[in-house]
C-alpha cells in the first residue's frame, strides 16, 4: 500500500487484522479504523512527517541519555551532531 500509494486495500487488510483472532492486531485495527481518513491521507499522498519524526526521536533519546548529566551547552552540540550524522546517513 505505501509503495504504490493506493489505500483501497486498507479495508481488506484491516478485516484480516480483526479475523487473525489475535486481541493486539484487532485493537490494532480498531484504532486504525477510528482514525482511517486520516491514514488514507497519510497513504495516498506525498507529504509525511517522517524527517520530523525522525528529529524528535532523536531529541528524546539524547535527553533521556543525558538526563541530569549536563547541561543545556553539551545537549545541544549532541543534537547537532545526532542531525549531522543523520544527514550522511539516511
Amino acid at each position: 500500500m505505501l509503495d504504490t500509494r493506493d489505500a483501497t486495500p486498507l479495508t481488506h487488510w484491516l478485516e484480516q487484522l480483526t479475523a487473525a483472532g489475535l486481541p493486539a492486531l484487532a485493537s490494532l485495527a480498531k484504532a486504525i479504523r477510528e482514525d482511517q481518513p486520516a491514514v488514507v491521507q497519510g497513504i495516498t499522498t506525498r507529504f509525511n512527517s517522517g524527517v520530523n519524526e525522525g528529529r524528535i526521536t532523536d531529541l528524546k533519546l539524547q535527553k533521556r541519555i543525558m538526563a541530569g548529566r549536563a547541561g543545556v551547552p553539551l545537549l545541544r552540540h549532541r543534537v547537532i551532531l545526532m542531525a549531522l550524522l543523520r544527514r550522511r546517513y539516511p
